[in-house]
């Protein structure tokens, strides 16, 4: 049976499937020859029948990508009765009805059981080539857009998002609830904790997962281009509007739109979304008809919403209404346990496109991962992970791989007294008490810092410390010398 496969597809093209298959059912033998030897110069694989019975079983028996059949077989028979048997089988076959009886009730009989085209007797080669290269055309688009779209919720399912901490497992509960649901979702969190992403899952999860996912960032546009943006406008609306634009809220119809910091768009467009929200409906420029929406609306802010509306920066209205559910996303500093987690996922992610394999962070790096604050949270950990993933010179990520900025934190919280000195300062004290707790053995010294035995020689010298934890005398404040 011609059965559409249930294994992992990939993007369908005719470079990557051989030849497109072309079953061309025609009782006329003359007419089946011209349209078989025509379609064949093209690089077509082809299969004919002449009748409706032979033509079932050859369509069993092989995959076919695109029929051309005639309305009216001898023998009894019909190219659309046999076109609708063939879309049991596979409703992605597409078909082409060829007649020399055409009639406008049989053109649209055609069209409504699903023909991609209708095309009568006698033709030109020209034409018929254009139409069978334009439906598999459309048919190959058809499949590579299932398939990203499949990709997309494989990508942003709730699995995707790292994390095992109690408060990434309340949202995990809430983003379930929720995504059954067609309620407006507020997301709320620090720069870089996620919101777009949780976002996303929450849509591929959704009825409306194969419709569209139309992000947008208020504070990243200015007033009147995110008011034509969202809205749309007509040809002539404003200068430079020289055809008409469909708005966002439209183009989002059945999906979902996300509403990125909307804590950052002006009040007076506030007010215009509101009412477009309510009535579900929205005004393009320079129009006095309404345009009709169906969208769900996910919002994101990294502000308190609550307080900007009491100070009079955001509409309190609004906020009721983007405000059903919310869902607030915990800061890194907050999860340090998911920190390891993260970063190995990321460094999983980057060492393939560098042609590196079964890379890990030292003990000293990931002490480094951990002990620092994270103010740009998951995003800043990826970008950090990135850059040491580049620089590594091994497959083992050492501490001084990482950014500086990261040491800085994690020797000042690891010695607070220290507060005041310079950075130099704080490294040469926090090298002086591993080396003192490792009683001025090396090699264990750099494996606790994290970095090559070569460095740790070259700041010892650097910073006086040969002596720390031999028991040997030292000297008691002894000069930096700078590189």
């Amino acid at each position: 049976m011609n059965n559409q496969d249930n294994g992992t597809e990939q993007v369908w093209t005719q470079a990557q499937s051989g030849p497109f298959r072309v079953l061309v059912v025609e009782d006329e033998e003359l007419m089946r020859a011209i349209i078989v030897q025509l379609l064949r110069r093209e690089g077509y694989e082809i299969f004919e029948a002449s009748a409706a019975d032979a033509a079932l079983q050859i369509f069993e028996r092989e995959k076919i990508d695109l029929a051309i059949l005639d309305l009216n077989l001898s023998g009894g028979g019909s190219g659309l009765d046999l076109l609708g048997k063939m879309h049991e089988l596979d409703p992605e076959v597409m078909g082409v009805i060829v007649t020399a009886y055409a009639s406008i009730e049989s053109a649209v009989e055609a069209l409504r059981q699903g023909a991609y085209d209708y095309i009568t007797k006698p033709f030109a080669n020209d034409h018929l080539k254009a139409v069978v290269r334009k439906a598999l055309e459309y048919k190959a688009a058809f499949r590579e857009n299932r398939f990203l779209r499949r990709e997309l919720r494989e990508k942003y399912r709730f699995e995707s998002i790292i994390g095992n901490c109690d408060a990434i497992d309340q949202v995990f509960r809430v983003m379930e609830k929720v995504a059954r649901t067609d309620s407006s979702v507020l997301i709320t969190g620090e720069s870089g904790t996620g919101k777009e992403l949780v976002a996303r899952a929450i849509h591929f999860s959704s009825e409306r997962a194969n419709k569209r996912f139309l992000p947008i960032n208020c504070g990243a546009l200015p007033e009147n281009l995110l008011e034509s943006e969202l809205f749309g406008y007509k040809r002539g609306a404003f200068t430079g509007a020289s055809q008409d634009k469909v708005g966002l809220l439209k183009a989002a119809d059945k999906g979902t739109i996300f509403f990125d910091e909307i804590g950052d768009m002006p009040l007076a467009l506030q007010v215009k979304l509101l009412r477009a929200l309510q009535e579900r409906e929205c005004y393009p420029l320079g129009s006095n008809e309404p345009v009709s929406f169906d969208v769900r609306v996910l919002c994101a802010t990294n502000k308190d919403l609550d307080k900007e509306s009491r100070e009079g920066r955001f509409r309190e209205e609004l906020l009721y209404r983007i405000n059903v559910i919310t869902i607030t996303l915990p800061a890194l500093r907050e999860r340090k346990d998911d920190i390891a987690l993260l970063a190995n996922h990321f460094l999983r992610k980057y060492e393939k496109p560098l042609g590196r394999s079964a890379m890990r962070f030292s003990k000293g790096a990931m002490r480094v991962l951990i002990g620092y604050g994270w103010p740009g949270n998951v995003r800043e950990l990826e970008n950090a992970v990135e850059r040491a993933a580049i620089l590594a010179e091994t497959d083992v990520i050492h501490a001084h791989d990482l950014p500086e900025k990261l040491h800085a934190t994690t020797i000042a919280s690891a010695a607070p007294e220290t507060t005041g000195m310079t950075l130099e300062e704080l490294e040469r004290e926090h090298m002086r008490r591993v080396l003192n707790e490792v009683a001025g053995d090396k090699v264990k010294a750099a494996q606790v810092l994290g970095i090559h035995l070569s460095t740790l020689y070259r700041k010892v010298q650097r910073y006086r410390l040969e002596n720390e934890g031999t028991g040997q005398p030292g000297v008691v404040k002894p000069a930096l010398q700078h590189a």
